[in-house]
């Protein structure tokens, strides 16, 4: 084609037909877009542009009908006639599943190595069970963890756009580890990112026993969060109730890479155990509510563990490609995640490649923000993962990427809240609400109707202060003598776990439930329900969540004693 005939195109086709006559003229292919493997020698690089790699022949351009098609535009990946918004209702059950606690080929349960390819089966089945456990949080730091599959994070989905995932979900949390009960059984539940269903059908909370199980259709590409729905939130997901779900857009990633590791960051609140319990000699650690709630971990890790990519780095060799799929759980703070030594070829943001930048330095997550990462390994050495907030990364928000032995003579290497009421003006009551808020808000409401269990408001003038104290200290007892409480079990059907209160809890609790009683003035069912004038506090005189943390106006927020924890 001389200039004479590319003239031509361009008076009768425009520039799209001129970039595809020059496609045409120079060769270029888009290299096929398969995931994983070793890039193919001598492809080109993949083409950016919209114009469909099966662009008609330049010599067929002058036509009209050749020049209608080649400007006919690519089918709408996003077209929402073609997705599927029918999962059809979640299912309940009691009975349990035995075994592992995670099963189903979709999964990568070791975030150590890599991620497993895409199993091109288009049903995934994707069991993850709920359990209580001490995970090693940092050396010579057991922490109690609430986890999907028995770890933390959970294991890593890997689907397709259009796949179905088949889920269930046994909550386990009642089978604790022989001779330590590492929190009370309590209610659970699974919210998935990456579905478009009801969450009040799918995403309700599952009592200790019971199973659910619900379909889902991913519509979008991306790399997604799931985490645990139940009030409080913020605890359950601090706790270690996340995980990742990557979906692959529909015709796959449009680069081939050589390696793909999934990079999870979170925070860990701790403090060491009221009770001064050990596991292994070891001292046990417990969440800190009152540092959740004020956003002041002390541990802010990659893959569940302090500097656990330092002791375990990931591998590459020099000259490969590497993929990270990488999300910021939180629950609460952002990261600016870098790797030192290289630059980001590719950053698609959300995991989607439409999403995508070139060239990038760091990329910033709020919590569940998710990023797919590509970048060259240029030469031998260790490359630096880290939280470029560099307080996050103090806190052991940082890993390696083996690449071989540097030179001779290199250095070294140089991170739903919604209350049950307002605050009462009484201190005791006001550690009686946030121990209900943390307790028992996924079973019951104040005043806001029958949940899993009663709507509580009223209950001082049901019941007196010796059944109560009963109830709270050993409810399994009552339920062997008690025909009021055999009652609530034949209504509700959900025993109440015994909590472990001591009598200062329970004292506490009571406070609280005579406050409400006596000062809220319920309007309908949301929550939290208003109170009579003047006897809550304003919002900025408690920390919601914090036990103990009542302040008289003007006075400096409490600090905790495990202040500083996170550096070592």
């Amino acid at each position: 084609m001389g200039m004479h005939d590319l003239k031509f195109v361009v008076r009768r086709t425009g520039l799209v037909s001129l970039c595809a006559a020059a496609l045409a003229m120079t060769g270029c292919e888009r290299p096929t877009t398969l995931s994983g493997g070793a890039p193919v020698p001598g492809s080109p690089p993949p083409v950016t542009s919209t114009v469909p790699a099966a662009s008609a022949p330049a010599s067929a351009a002058a036509t009209p009908a050749s020049s209608s098609a080649a400007a006919a535009p690519a089918a709408d990946a996003y077209d929402i006639s073609k997705m599927d918004f029918k999962p059809g209702p979640a299912k309940m059950s009691s009975e349990r599943h035995t075994g592992a606690f995670a099963a189903g080929d979709a999964l990568s349960t070791d975030l150590g190595v890599a991620v497993k390819p895409l199993v091109q089966n288009p049903v995934k089945e994707v069991r993850l069970d709920t359990t209580h456990k001490v995970i090693d949080l940092a050396p010579g730091v057991k922490f109690t963890a609430w986890t999907f599959g028995d770890q933390v994070p959970g294991p890593v989905v890997r689907v397709r756009v259009g796949d179905r995932v088949k889920f269930s979900m046994t909550n386990r949390s009642d089978e604790h580890a022989p001779g330590l009960e590492i929190s009370p059984p309590m209610m659970h539940s699974m919210d998935f990112h990456a579905a478009m269903v009801s969450p009040q059908d799918k995403y309700r909370s599952v009592a200790p026993g019971q199973t659910i199980s619900f379909e889902f259709t991913p519509n979008y590409p991306g790399v997604y969060m799931y985490h645990c729905g139940t009030p409080m939130v913020l605890e359950h997901i601090a706790s270690g109730m996340y995980g990742m779900v990557i979906v692959e857009p529909r015709n796959g990633y449009p680069t081939k890479v050589d390696r793909e590791y999934a990079v999870v960051q979170s925070e860990f609140y701790t403090r060491l155990d009221p009770q001064r319990r050990k596991q292994d000699g070891v001292p046990l650690y417990v969440l800190d509510t009152e540092r959740v709630r004020t956003k002041a971990p002390t541990y802010t890790v990659f893959n569940g563990r302090y500097n656990g990519l330092v002791d375990h780095p990931l591998q590459a060799k020099p000259g490969e490609r590497v993929r990270l799929f990488v999300m910021n759980v939180g629950p609460s703070n952002t990261s600016s995640f870098h790797v030192v030594g290289t630059i980001f070829d590719r950053v698609w943001l959300e995991g989607n490649p439409d999403n995508q930048l070139r060239g990038s330095q760091t990329v910033l997550l709020g919590s569940s923000n998710s990023a797919i990462i590509e970048f060259m390994i240029p030469e031998a050495g260790s490359y630096v993962m880290v939280d470029h907030h560099f307080a996050n990364a103090s806190q052991g928000a940082i890993g390696l990427v083996a690449a071989g032995e540097p030179p001779p003579g290199s250095g070294e290497n140089e991170h739903h809240n919604i209350p049950a009421t307002g605050a009462p003006t009484d201190p005791v009551a006001v550690n009686g609400k946030l121990a209900f808020e943390s307790k028992c808000l996924a079973c019951h409401s104040i005043g806001g109707g029958d949940k899993l269990g009663p709507d509580l408001y009223g209950v001082t003038k049901l019941r007196n202060d010796a059944w109560l104290t009963r109830w709270l200290k050993s409810p399994e007892q009552m339920l062997k003598t008690d025909a009021d409480a055999k009652a609530l079990l034949d209504k509700y059907k959900v025993p109440m776990p015994n909590q472990n209160l001591s009598d200062k809890d329970i004292r506490e609790f009571i406070a609280y439930f005579k406050w409400a009683d006596e000062n809220l003035r319920p309007k309908g069912e949301q929550q939290p329900q208003p109170a009579a004038p003047g006897t809550t506090l304003p919002p900025e005189r408690t920390l919601s969540g914090s036990p103990g943390e009542v302040r008289p106006a003007g006075a400096p927020e409490a600090q905790s004693t495990e202040k500083g924890k996170g550096k070592r």
